[in-house]
């Protein structure tokens, strides 16, 4: 289920309950929220996996903004069939009109763009030739379904704590009592809880909360260990996203948790410890997500313009603005 805010999704999920086993082929408006809202593993996400799991989605055309009588926000045609051409499968195409419209002499609300029937034919065209003719249009991409999704993998580091006694540690009773602990440093917990243990037997909470109240992080302590394994540092705890692997959606649940694993290890090992040689991804925590960043995927990058020429244009500015005061007797 998505957000009770935005039900684009469940109108979605009605049109292709509505499919014919023996093929059917959806298509419908929607905003761009659809393509991205929500995080990984949220009811959003899990829509668009289920839809790409199935392999139903066959493309997106994004249309001009401007183009609806009540809004003017973007607005994307989603293609969906459970009848894929051989060609088709496993791909999705996305086509760019957004720079199709032609401004419309007269508006309509907020209506001012309108695509003429040249325009609709060539929307027509790039789709339809995605895979042949069009392909290599900068307007068109056909990419694979796995590139939308992506396994977000916490990464965590070890916890190094050495343990002090400060004044604001035994301010409150009833740690006032640790008042002559007060400047003294320990290696360890276990350290600090039996000298303080020593001069007044604590509860278990109170241990706790004592404990959390001297503890200073220090990169140069040692780590501090649970059972033998190291204990996490919940401060210094970090989240990134991994592209799926290759053919991730054609695969079977016990290949694709491999799959997954194999593929976050070699991002840990090229792209995080060589920066960080003593993280490691907790599996246990990741999340599986999938949006499609439509713009993203098209966009261009445009170089900034040189300082030189902005610099000049600054100048020429001064200069007619001093012309201009110059001219009123200023």
């Amino acid at each position: 289920m998505p957000r009770s805010s935005d039900g684009s999704l469940l109108f979605l999920q009605h049109m292709l309950s509505k499919m014919k086993p023996t093929g059917s082929r959806v298509g419908i408006v929607l905003s761009g929220s659809p393509l991205f809202s929500g995080a990984a593993d949220s009811g959003e996400s899990r829509i668009r996996q289920w839809i790409l799991e199935n392999d139903w989605l066959e493309g997106i055309v994004a249309l001009p903004d401007q183009m609806f009588y009540n809004t003017g926000i973007s607005t994307y045609v989603w293609i969906l069939t459970n009848d894929k051409a051989d060609a088709d499968r496993g791909l999705v195409k996305l086509v760019d009109a957004r720079a199709m419209g032609t401004k419309m002499r007269k508006s309509l609300g907020d209506k001012r763009k309108e695509l003429t029937a040249d325009a609709i034919a060539e929307i027509g065209r790039l789709y339809g030739g995605a895979l042949d003719e069009a392909d290599g249009d900068a307007r068109v991409k056909v990419l694979p379904r796995e590139a939308f999704g992506f396994q977000r993998i916490t990464v965590e580091r070890p916890m190094r704590r050495r343990w002090e006694v400060t004044t604001e540690a035994v301010a409150d009773a009833p740690f006032d009592v640790f008042a002559p602990l007060v400047g003294q440093r320990f290696e360890t917990e276990k350290a600090l809880l039996a000298e303080a243990d020593a001069i007044a037997k604590l509860t278990a909470a109170q241990r706790k909360k004592f404990a959390a109240a001297c503890a200073v992080a220090d990169s140069d302590a040692p780590i501090v260990t649970k059972k033998g394994q190291p204990e996490p540092d919940p401060d210094l705890r970090d989240a990134e996203n991994v592209p799926l692997p290759d053919g991730w959606f054609s695969l079977d649940p016990d290949a694709r948790e491999t799959a997954l694993r194999e593929t976050a290890g070699a991002h840990l090992e090229s792209e995080i410890r060589p920066y960080v040689p003593d993280a490691w991804i907790d599996h246990t925590k990741t999340k599986i997500g999938v949006e499609i960043p439509f713009t993203r995927q098209f966009y261009v990058y445009e170089p900034p313009r040189p300082v030189e020429k902005i610099a000049a244009e600054i100048r020429d500015l001064e200069t007619q603005i001093q012309g201009w005061m110059k001219d009123l007797g200023l």
